[in-house]
């Protein structure tokens, strides 16, 4: 588990990024489009991976440039139409649009449009433009070019990039963000370039993923645990072989951007009759890697974000959402970062208290290294009572404590097996958390547990069972990193 030492400096790296991005729109004159990919304010994946970057820490980056800047959404209709859905947050891609737009405008950064790409007149597509007009936001539509990226004649024409709407825009930095991948991004920031030259305007591309880091080792433990971030995607990670041509350096990248660099070359000279990049390293703008502070305390908690995505494979492939050549990526990566599923303390401490009981169990390690265990009982299950275990050993509350009384819990169990329908009795952690919070009022004990439970976030969670929705959901918003063995109750 990861020492919970700090090994990145955010504070650098929101001064560093800023001042990186405004020296690349000076490059270009009038306007740079930078596609952003990943999560703009809740890569919690970077906060794990780099201990120090806060999950907000992009946004809070492009705060500082919020008079300069304005942000264009963009979805793929195809999308809309399938419901397709966030994995991480369990809402579907046009319902984060939204709440993308909520987000920003409320921290004061300026959304101007929302576009939808491959647009084919979709009925749910156009339904969702509906939406978006009622709440006052300028839509655009960007279409399917046949034989893109390579059928560059077709592209480069009026029925290619010019048959798209042209985006109004009115900022120096036009952000360019989607709700998650194959949305579009880098192929709408073509489009406006090809119609900002046919109007004059000098206008330049770049990219910001912050994964994998470029100048971090191709096998670097980060790098590593980015490959296993995306192993339902097949991205692989790989040399930059045009930036060690032209430069003589090595640098790391991954295959897509790799791949279509000879294709984006050649639009960029069609375009601007030369290309501003010789590499798909120039395009990128990523500093995180310059604001690494602890190497050792990075690697190692790198090393834990992989096991548990190992862990994660298992559990979708039991529920029939990964693929076994997914969990066969994954060993192979903790075979290249030298781990192993038993390097993970609280899976041993979860089974032993398993195999003591006969029942489902789990295990918490806290950031000191100190491992808490829950059991299953009548009244609550393994991860309620771990919570509570963990609450009274924060509070300095002894273990034999009651935090709640049985007379709490049973009408709560009644309710839910004879008015709501469900099976199982025991309280999940959701019901436990707002149980607690009621005997906070009359009872001191649980009013000291509840002021505790900022401490859990960063701790380590392992039941041996697969958890409910709300289970896994609750731990999230907890900020307690949870794995489960690829069973069910």
């Amino acid at each position: 588990m990861s020492s919970g030492k700090i090994g990145f400096d955010n504070q650098k790296y929101l001064k560093m990024q800023s001042e990186h991005i405004r020296e690349r729109i000076a490059h270009f004159g009038d306007k740079l489009y930078l596609e952003f990919g990943g999560k703009l304010f809740d890569d919690y994946h970077a906060s794990r991976v780099l201990p120090g970057f806060k999950p907000d820490s992009k946004l809070q980056m492009l705060l500082q440039l919020k008079d300069e800047a304005e942000i264009v959404i963009v979805i793929n209709a195809g999308d809309i139409e399938k419901n397709k859905v966030r994995g991480d947050l369990g809402i579907t891609y046009d319902i984060d649009v939204i709440r993308l737009l909520n987000v920003f405008t409320k921290i004061g950064l300026y959304v101007s449009s929302v576009v939808l790409t491959r647009y084919e007149h979709q009925p749910t597509a156009d339904a969702f433009q509906n939406r978006l007009e009622a709440l006052g936001v300028k839509v655009y539509h960007h279409y399917s070019i046949k034989g893109y990226p390579s059928n560059l004649e077709l592209i480069m024409s009026d029925e290619g990039y010019g048959r798209n709407d042209y985006i109004q825009t009115s900022r120096k930095l036009v952000v360019i963000t989607a709700p998650g991948p194959g949305s579009g991004k880098m192929a709408t920031c073509l489009s406006q370039i090809y119609h900002e030259h046919k109007r004059g305007i000098n206008a330049g591309y770049a990219k910001f993923e912050t994964f994998p880091i470029w100048n971090l080792p191709l096998r670097h433990p980060v790098n590593i645990a980015y490959e296993a971030a995306t192993s339902d995607l097949n991205d692989v990670n790989m040399i930059d072989p045009f930036h060690l041509d032209a430069y003589n350096k090595t640098t790391v990248n991954y295959n897509r951007d790799i791949e279509i660099f000879p294709v984006l070359n050649l639009m960029f000279e069609k375009i601007l009759g030369e290309s501003p990049y010789k590499s798909p390293t120039d395009m990128g703008v990523n500093m995180a890697g310059n604001c690494i502070i602890d190497n050792a305390a990075v690697c190692e908690a790198a090393r834990d974000e992989i096991i548990r995505r190992y862990y994660a494979a298992l559990c979708g492939r039991k529920k029939g959402t990964a693929s076994e050549e997914e969990v066969y990526k994954l060993e192979l990566l903790m075979k290249q970062a030298g781990v192993k599923p038993a390097d993970r303390s609280v899976v041993a401490a979860a089974l032993e208290k398993e195999k003591q009981t006969g029942q489902p169990a789990a295990a918490m390690e806290l950031l000191d290294g100190t491992i808490l265990t829950g059991r299953t009982s009548d009244l609550l299950g393994a991860c309620s009572a771990l919570l509570l275990n963990a609450l009274k050993h924060f509070a300095g509350l002894e273990d034999n404590i009651l935090l709640m009384s049985p007379h709490v819990i049973e009408p709560i169990q009644n309710l839910k097996t004879h008015h709501l329908g469900n099976q199982n009795p025991r309280l999940h952690t959701d019901e436990t958390l707002l149980a607690l919070s009621i005997c906070a009022t009359t009872d001191e004990n649980a009013k000291k547990a509840m002021e505790q439970i900022s401490e859990l976030w960063g701790c380590e969670v392992h039941s041996t069972v697969i958890l409910s929705a709300v289970d896994e959901r609750i731990f999230k918003r907890l900020g307690i990193n949870l794995t489960c063995e690829p069973k069910f109750s």
